[in-house]
């Protein structure tokens, strides 16, 4: 399977892909660079489809991913996903996400996204 370096190492790539994906499933929409969403969107899908069978090692496995980050104290991701975010795509089989593009960055001209996940609130 081919995927973009994206100018990092190994490690700093899995982490970031992990804080992508975290933020996406917080905030439910993230802006970052057309590469970087294409990458993360593959990411999330194969999550949100784990969490949909809602069992405790679908449970694991994405808490081996996700981060455990709240906002204000809420619920962190693993349980909004798991909670809110899984449920709503019951009935759909695949693309829970989208890539909406913006334009250029102003700094060097990078391609700008929203990933967003279909049918948020």
């Amino acid at each position: 399977m081919a995927y973009q370096k994206l100018g990092r190492n190994s490690s700093a790539r899995k982490a970031l892909f992990r804080d992508l994906v975290t933020d996406l499933f917080l905030y439910e929409r993230i802006q970052t660079t057309e590469a970087k969403a294409k990458e993360v969107r593959s990411i999330a899908e194969k999550l949100i489809t784990k969490a949909k069978k809602g069992d405790l090692h679908a449970r694991r496995q994405v808490a081996a991913y996700v981060r455990r980050e709240t906002i204000d104290g809420e619920q962190d991701a693993i349980q909004k996903l798991f909670s809110d975010i899984a449920p709503r795509y019951t009935e759909r089989p695949g693309g829970y996400t989208r890539i909406m593009k913006l334009g250029p960055r102003r700094g060097d001209s990078a391609p700008m996204v929203y990933l967003e996940l279909v049918d948020r609130v």
